[in-house]
């Protein structure tokens, strides 16, 4: 009979990986965590205050304003020259009721916060790489790169887009590659943005700015991967001088606080987000263009519905994995298709040059514009919260 080794194995070491085995470790279960070793992350994750609420509760972090700095107003400007624009759009927290949006947190400084609130006992980090995954007897048998096996009943998938847990535990997965990228790096402006994330939207994106605490900002660009990938090759001097012109020389003279970053754009989404003791969470269950602030924030109301879960089993029955992994993909169904569909159609308008469609989108914002219940609407669905 195969041995178990603890109640849980969580693969993947980003921050839904991490946030996983820590929530899970502080609910009472024994965990594995494996995560292999990587490069630091340099990116930003705009968190909205549901997600930052529940980093709060489950102890991840304490004060916000210790890791991060706030989202009080996201300003949308349309760039482009198309024959329809949309109107310039600014969306205020004080509106719905709140002091901010969310919080804006180094990826890096969170990992650090999230290892820092992992208890003392119940959690076994490995730093090891997986290479098989499969089931006997009701556990989950994962191999790891030195040829040993490590084994538990619930298996936790968060080991990104080309998840091995995902595809050896055959649930299917839809993606489709965009020939758009997104450019990140750290700015020094002029001007402080103070707590608005500044949105210039261009034929193939949007040129964000998101605020970083001073006069810094996080640059989050999305164009064409040739087009950014040439920006970067062009030398410090030149990817500024772009830049500039691409904020509209809103902020007074840049200057780059990090090095520049380019990563390749995606949609992936699963058939089922659990099935017979295994579960997805974080990109291996979903992965989206940056737009609307959605991916960290999925992933960690991936990881609240894995812990509401767990809460809700039966652990002395002997099927309990089975029941989680079940109970979990009912519970993230909803808002998986929901958010899914709702980014992957704006990314879609925002890369659209047909008529029909700039005007739809430039109504829209209109509409959002000038009518307060419906932008309540939209601050509801971009916050992620649930329906009662």
């Amino acid at each position: 009979m195969t041995e178990k080794d603890a109640d849980i194995i969580v693969v993947g070491g980003g921050l839904a990986g991490l946030a996983a085995a820590v929530s899970t470790a502080r609910a009472g279960y024994s965990v594995i965590h494996l995560a292999p070793n990587a490069p630091s992350d340099r990116r930003t994750s705009a968190l909205m205050m549901p997600s930052v609420n529940f980093l709060v509760s489950s102890g991840l972090i304490e004060e916000p304003a210790e890791h991060g700095h706030p989202l009080t107003a996201i300003r949308i400007i349309d760039a482009t020259n198309r024959l329809i624009r949309a109107p310039e759009t600014l969306f205020d927290a004080r509106e719905a009721g709140l002091p901010a949006f969310g919080w804006n947190f180094a990826n890096a400084r969170l990992l650090e916060r999230f290892q820092a609130a992992a208890p003392s006992n119940g959690l076994i980090t490995r730093y090891e790489s997986v290479t098989a995954y499969c089931r006997e007897d009701g556990i989950g048998v994962v191999t790891l790169s030195d040829g040993s096996t490590v084994g538990a009943p619930l298996v936790v998938g968060a080991d990104g887009k080309k998840s091995l847990i995902r595809a050896q535990a055959r649930i299917a997965a839809r993606e489709h590659n965009f020939e758009e990228a997104a450019l990140v790096c750290d700015l020094e402006l002029s001007r402080s943005i103070g707590s608005t994330s500044i949105e210039l939207h261009y034929p193939h994106g949007p040129f964000t700015l998101v605020p970083a605490g001073g006069k810094r900002a996080n640059l989050v660009w999305i164009d064409e991967g040739k087009v950014l990938r040439d920006a970067q090759a062009s030398g410090p001097e030149a990817l500024l001088s772009t830049f500039q012109q691409k904020s509209q020389n809103l902020f007074g003279a840049l200057k780059l606080a990090s090095p520049s970053v380019v990563f390749p754009l995606s949609v992936l989404s699963v058939a089922q987000a659990g099935s017979g003791g295994t579960v997805l969470v974080g990109e291996s269950a979903h992965a989206f263009p940056p737009i609307g602030a959605q991916g960290l924030n999925l992933g960690l109301r991936d990881v609240a519905d894995l812990v509401a879960s767990l809460a809700a089993a039966d652990k002395t029955a002997l099927d309990w994995p089975d029941q989680v992994s079940a109970d979990y993909s009912d519970r993230r169904a909803g808002d998986l298709a929901r958010t899914g569909t709702v980014v992957d159609a704006l990314f879609r308008s925002l890369l659209a040059e047909m008529l029909p469609t700039q005007m739809m989108r430039a109504g829209g914002l209109w509409a959002l514009k000038l009518l307060p219940p419906l932008r309540r609407q939209a601050f509801s669905l971009g916050m992620g919260k649930r329906s009662a």
